[in-house]
């Protein structure tokens, strides 16, 4: 089995084994593995754009027909920690969270209940979303984000394309 493919068959099992998992339709458009190709952010006081996980970012999104997405972000060129201090400095190249989802036009809000920062647990999250073929292109509200709280408030860019799962 393909790596993508034991991914998508843990990520549905995990879905069915959380209680209390909503079961309405996904939207189909929706539904499915994603594959990482892109997160930029836009920093609201000044226009500049960044790639800030890199270039080359790795991660996926996977939303389910029962309505629950995962997420699991990473920067380009992590590397294992040897210390405390580089242990934590890994999270800023981490974005990961899960939660159930609904669907309205062309946005989601997902309602949190795992997360790599748990201010974000319990919280809703709303993205935008264009979709153009295979390419999901996401787009966050302006905040404050975890990672780049120096940045003031900013909006991530973040583009996908259609995994095989």
């Amino acid at each position: 089995m393909r790596r993508s493919g034991r991914f998508g068959a843990i990520l549905s099992l995990a879905a069915v084994a959380v209680p209390g998992a909503v079961r309405a339709e996904s939207d189909p458009r929706l539904t499915g593995l994603w594959t990482l190709v892109s997160y930029e952010v836009e920093v609201r006081t000044d226009g500049s754009k960044a790639p800030v996980m890199g270039e080359k970012p790795t991660g996926y999104a996977y939303f389910t027909p029962e309505n629950r997405l995962f997420f699991v972000l990473t920067g380009e060129g992590r590397k294992p920690a040897g210390t405390e201090a580089q242990r934590a400095a890994l999270l800023g190249t981490l974005v990961s969270y899960s939660g159930t989802f609904r669907t309205e036009g062309d946005s989601w809000t997902a309602k949190v209940d795992v997360a790599w920062d748990p201010k974000w647990v319990g919280t809703e999250q709303t993205r935008m979303f264009t979709l153009e073929g295979e390419r999901l292109r996401v787009l966050t509200p302006w905040r404050v984000m975890p990672n780049w709280a120096d940045k003031g408030e900013t909006r991530s860019i973040v583009t996908f394309v259609r995994g095989k799962d």
